[in-house]
């Protein structure tokens, strides 16, 4: 009877543990980048991080952005390789993570699953958009046990 007592007590420990810790562990944001501007020519995207930051593990970026037509020009979203690529955007080794439809509807979203800095750039017209358009920025996520809740 003991023992059965004994387990009882440990499965109920557990469970609580776990009611605990999963809202904590499973709470991520969802942020629209540039918020009502969207993905954008010419929108300030480095001043927007600073407003919206900390960003979190597991926090979601939706990338929003109309598809090209007569009026609007393409974008798209790369991951660059590192700070100087970034810097200088050049997309030689960049990595496409959202095509030039992807960004329609509902967006594209791109989820913070890595404790390392993300360089986010526009790609199209071969990286004018990024040179002189400041579509591009930089999240370093932190840990979600820093979270204020």
């Amino acid at each position: 009877m003991e023992a059965a007592g004994s387990r009882a007590a440990l499965v109920v420990a557990a469970v609580v543990a776990l009611l605990v810790l999963v809202p904590e562990a499973s709470r991520a944001d969802r942020f629209v980048v540039g918020d009502a501007a969207r993905w954008t020519w010419g929108y300030n995207y480095t001043d927007w991080v600073i407003k919206k930051g900390p960003f979190f593990l597991n926090d979601s970026l939706v990338f929003m952005y109309d598809p090209p037509n007569a009026t609007v020009h393409a974008h798209s979203v790369y991951m660059m390789r590192n700070l100087a690529d970034y810097q200088s955007c050049n997309l030689k080794a960049a990595k496409l993570v959202a095509g030039v439809m992807q960004g329609t509807g509902s967006g594209f979203e791109f989820v913070l699953k890595k404790r390392k800095p993300h360089y986010f750039v526009c790609g199209e017209r071969n990286g004018i958009h990024c040179t002189m358009g400041q579509m591009k920025f930089i999240v370093k996520p932190k840990h979600s046990s820093c979270r204020d809740y």
